[in-house]
């Protein structure tokens, strides 16, 4: 167990916090400020319980260069309505500077300050210790609430915790338990449904869900490659060319875990890849050499759902077609439906998946949305994510 911020006292202290505020943006204003709500909870309480608090974020890719369209200025705006108190900002384009440092050291029980961009240092991402330092200086007590950046070892996210005592906010407590609690001590059967277009992206996660799950589904662009590796021909679908081999031997090992392989029987069709194109529904071994697969059939929806219906726990990562097109959305809108459904434990793993589940409006049925889709997958691929590793043991 991590020590979180209940843990510690936070009275009279300058608290440093990374969160995730790396929102979409458009012509300088906030186009969806989920992350941002996400940590209001943590920030909300180091202010009632008297904490002096010093926020800090990446905006975008600016590359190590101060770039005023990445600046964090709008956050900070966006931040002082939520909280409905000033959310102190000076933009530093070396982040930290004298004037920020006075800024920190005159902070009172219960302020709130935000720092610029730390990514306008290419420190940040090179994890550099001078840079970790200065930025540890201005606080007494590190609490990581990125879980977005989780799996970066940079000096924001990991390097700080050199130099302060490190705890966790309330949303990395909540992605700990519920993707740990999902691989660890699931409620059985215990389901995995992956997605996407790329085998290769997800093979470490699948070769890991193997040893865990009583049942994987398959859907997405990925399933192509598998039909490929069992013969079928796949007319101009995506295919992941390298690893239709790889796909083959991980039918052959869920065959060997005992774990219940479902791959699509139909499809869904188009002759070009638009909203409008011409559509065909066929059987997954009898896709024309002039169409492409976008969507799971009518039959899958049912076998998968059907598959979902007895399940303990759910974890979902990728959206079964190309859900951004409502001719294509039926397959994932069905599942996310059926997760909506459920009386298991439902985990949907960031990315295309809460995506989907917040465009059909199902987002508060689940039982958690990780905030970091990177971070989820290697999460599920069993691996320790830096970010995490520094927190302090209970």
């Amino acid at each position: 167990m991590k020590k979180t911020i209940r843990d510690v006292d936070v009275k009279g202290k300058r608290v440093l916090v990374r969160c995730d505020f790396n929102v979409p943006m458009q012509e300088g204003r906030i186009t969806d400020d989920n992350r941002i709500q996400a940590a209001l909870p943590t920030i909300r309480y180091l202010l009632d319980h008297g904490a002096r608090v010093i926020l800090m974020s990446h905006l975008g890719r600016p590359k190590g260069e101060a770039k005023s369209e990445f600046s964090l200025e709008p956050v900070a705006v966006r931040l002082s309505q939520l909280l409905e108190k000033d959310v102190q900002f000076r933009s530093c384009p070396t982040v930290v500077c004298d004037t920020i440092k006075e800024m920190a050291d005159s902070l009172k029980d219960g302020e709130v300050m935000l720092l610029e961009n730390v990514r306008f240092r290419k420190e940040e991402t090179d994890n550099d210790p001078e840079f970790a330092r200065s930025l540890a200086s201005l606080g007494e007590l590190f609490v990581q609430e990125a879980f977005g950046t989780a799996h970066r070892a940079h000096a924001s996210t990991a390097g700080v915790a050199d130099y302060l005592p490190a705890v966790s906010g309330f949303l990395i407590e909540k992605e700990v338990k519920f993707l740990g609690g999902a691989l660890e001590d699931p409620e059985r059967p215990f389901v995995a449904i992956m997605g996407g277009a790329k085998v290769g992206d997800k093979i470490p996660v699948i070769e890991n869900l193997l040893k865990k799950v009583d049942t994987l589904i398959i859907g997405g662009g990925m399933a192509y490659t598998f039909f490929r590796s069992m013969g079928f021909t796949i007319g101009t679908s995506i295919l992941d060319e390298g690893n239709i081999d790889l796909a083959g031997k991980l039918l052959k090992k869920a065959e060997e875990a005992g774990v219940k392989l479902l791959l699509p029987v139909d499809v869904v069709c188009a002759d070009r890849f638009e909203n409008d194109a011409r559509t065909l529904i066929t059987d997954r071994e009898n896709i024309p050499d002039d169409m492409m697969g976008m969507d799971i059939g009518p039959k899958t929806v049912e076998l998968y759902t059907e598959a979902l219906k007895t399940a303990g726990t759910i974890v979902w990562n990728g959206p079964m077609g190309v859900f951004e097109m409502p001719a294509f959305a039926k397959g994932t809108k069905a599942v996310a439906e059926a997760l909506a459904e459920s009386d298991a434990v439902t985990v949907i793993g960031g990315g295309d998946s809460a995506a989907a589940v917040e465009q059909f409006g199902l987002a508060d049925k689940m039982s958690h949305i990780s905030t970091g889709g990177g971070a989820s997958l290697e999460f599920l691929e069993g691996k320790t994510l830096p970010g995490i590793a520094v927190i302090e043991d209970k």
